[in-house]
């Protein structure tokens, strides 16, 4: 991993943006290993899911494994592999997410979606094929030596992604555009934990798992991964409203029109930025038995409902 954190001197901000920079680019070199290459019969397939994964995108789940592993002296390249694991796994969801029968967005961090790029079974098949391979990794011996740290973290990356986690907070989200009755905060707030925070805070604790820490260390990193998902889930809503589509790099102004149950719809904006950095500030509490190597996790929770896109 980069020794961006480590530089001397730098602002916090500075130190965080370089950082970004550097895992995005060392998560992107770890897929392009770990991704099948364009070769074969199957090579239209392979290059959509290259084309899904790879040049783009915040990286900030993979960013939280690297951070994560960090804090207990994991080696780099075995959080690199679950860093890169983790972000098949939410590529797929995208690519499905983007789908005609989903939310149906021709835009995807600044260029055509996998089903416009190709066509909708394309896209299907690429989805199926990144979540497949993302547990190839986990398991794989060469990401951690112990057998069963792999299979804890197989476990808790398919709980975070399945019918109780991303899966189901999709559900919740198309059924709610379809509800007579508009969901309530709670519902909403359930609904958007299940649908991005889970993910995150499987993130956020991976690298606890990697590291073999203590029960308590586990649970404050998975504690600051639902807080960051909760926080980083209204920023989107904000951007979804304030964004251009060339700053955000994909669709904007679709919420409302959808219907789409949002924290942001129920309380406005203000209350939602309010509420928003409440959970920041909660966020960084959960880091208070950690010493300054976790300092860019600080300011990420910060970064994320400051960013831009």
């Amino acid at each position: 991993m980069s020794d961006a954190a480590e530089a001397p001197g730098m602002a916090g901000d500075e130190a965080l943006k370089a950082a970004l920079a550097a895992a995005a680019s060392e998560v992107d070199e770890a897929l392009d290993a770990l991704l099948p290459a364009e070769e074969g019969d199957e090579r239209s397939l392979f290059a959509a899911m290259r084309y899904a994964c790879m040049g783009g995108g915040k990286k900030m789940r993979a960013f939280l494994v690297l951070e994560s592993a960090r804090q207990f002296g994991v080696a780099p390249q075995s959080a690199l592999r679950v860093a890169a694991a983790v972000e098949m796994l939410h590529a797929y969801s995208l690519v499905h997410d983007d789908l005609p029968a989903m939310d149906n967005d021709d835009l995807r961090r600044g260029k055509p979606t996998v089903h416009r790029a190709w066509d909708e079974a394309t896209a299907i098949l690429v989805g199926d094929a990144l979540q497949t391979q993302a547990f190839v990794v986990l398991a794989s011996p060469e990401t951690h030596s112990d057998p069963a740290v792999r299979a804890e973290l197989c476990l808790h990356l398919a709980l975070a992604a399945g019918a109780r986690g991303m899966v189901g907070g999709q559900m919740l989200d198309m059924m709610a555009e379809k509800a007579t009755e508009p969901l309530d905060e709670a519902a909403v707030g359930r609904l958007q934990l299940l649908k991005t925070g889970r993910l995150i805070e499987f993130s956020a604790e991976a690298g606890a798992i990697l590291g073999k820490a203590g029960t308590h260390q586990r649970q404050c990193l998975g504690a600051y991964g639902r807080e960051v998902g909760a926080a980083f889930q209204i920023a989107d809503d904000l951007l979804d409203l304030t964004a251009t589509p060339e700053e955000a790099g994909k669709a904007t102004g679709k919420d409302a029109g959808a219907g789409k149950a949002t924290l942001l719809g129920l309380l406005g904006p203000e209350r939602a930025r309010a509420q928003a950095a409440r959970l920041v500030d909660q966020a960084v509490t959960h880091l208070d038995n950690f010493d300054k190597r976790a300092d860019l996790l600080r300011a990420l929770a910060s970064h994320v409902i400051r960013r831009k896109n």
